[in-house]
């Protein structure tokens, strides 16, 4: 199993713009598709993007597409979301996640790692 650390998260204000990092170790980083979900005080974690393994291929949930975009460079063992124009409703702590799959899924159970999450306030 792959270990994924997330950073990058802290407080913003309203439009403004964060970039999550997760590193990987422990594991052949380019065999795994990845993916970004969030989880907000009350609420279950939900699905925000992921990325196939060679990165060919990227899907996002309908609330962040146009603001977010999930990119990794796999000589880095690193995935990250760049996150744009954000919203106080985007607050959340937000987790990455890894699965050895051709795919990469939009679902929490398609997922054998996590990592322990990083927290991203957003001020209105």
């Amino acid at each position: 199993q792959v270990q994924l650390v997330e950073s990058g998260g802290g407080l913003v204000q309203a439009g403004g713009s964060l970039r999550l990092s997760c590193a990987a170790s422990g594991g052949t980083f380019s065999s795994y598709a990845m993916g970004w979900f969030r989880q907000a005080p009350g609420k279950e974690r939900e699905f925000v993007a992921a990325i196939t393994r060679s990165g060919a291929r990227t899907n996002y949930a309908d609330s962040v597409k146009g603001r977010f975009t999930i990119s990794r460079d796999n000589a880095k063992n690193t995935v990250y979301l760049q996150m744009n124009s954000l919203k106080p409703e985007d607050t959340a702590v937000y987790f990455c996640a890894g699965t050895i799959s051709l795919y990469a899924p939009d679902s929490r159970n398609g997922y054998s790692s996590w990592g322990q999450g990083t927290q991203v306030t957003v001020s209105s």
